[in-house]
């Protein structure tokens, strides 16, 4: 069984602003049209350990996870309308996991290792990833709009 050490050195993954590691892995050749700037869709290798969390932040384009090795991995998502729901991103279908997730775009997301060992995904961003449409929220923020999450809010972010 190969670890997380082995997927991150072969890979070539580094830090994430957010938490854990990824690589780029594809992009499109594509623009999205009239754009030069912008891809049609991007696509990451992302990795969390055991203990290890994707702060809050919010996209402005649809990202589509993908399971790729190791334990599940626990997707918590804020919707526009402020209601809370987790998943998980795993292949155990009868325990509730689900080998593909949607997090629709201006959701705020995050993710926790929450097992033992790691978790391997995939990640796809359509329209193209670019930082200029990336969020990371501050605890401080998320608390005073939606306090009755207080408990998850503290494990998602950074002071």
């Amino acid at each position: 069984m190969n670890s997380a050490e082995y997927f991150i050195e072969n890979l070539e993954m580094i830090a994430h602003p957010e938490g854990g590691y990824y690589k780029e892995s594809f992009v499109s050749e594509e623009d999205i049209r009239g754009r030069k700037d912008r891809k049609l869709w991007t696509s990451i290798y992302f990795l969390l350990r055991k203990g290890e969390v994707s702060n809050f932040h919010r996209l402005k384009s649809d990202e589509m996870w993908y399971y790729h090795s190791g334990s599940p991995l626990t997707i918590y998502m804020i919707s526009s309308e402020g209601e809370l729901t987790e998943e998980k991103l795993g292949l155990n279908i009868q325990n509730g996991e689900r080998p593909q997730i949607l997090v629709p775009k201006d959701y705020i997301f995050g993710s926790a290792m929450n097992e033992e060992g790691y978790a391997l995904v995939g990640c796809m961003v359509s329209p193209g990833f670019h930082f200029d449409d990336f969020e990371l929220f501050k605890r401080e923020e998320l608390l005073n709009n939606y306090p009755k999450y207080k408990e998850i809010i503290n494990k998602l972010t950074r002071e």
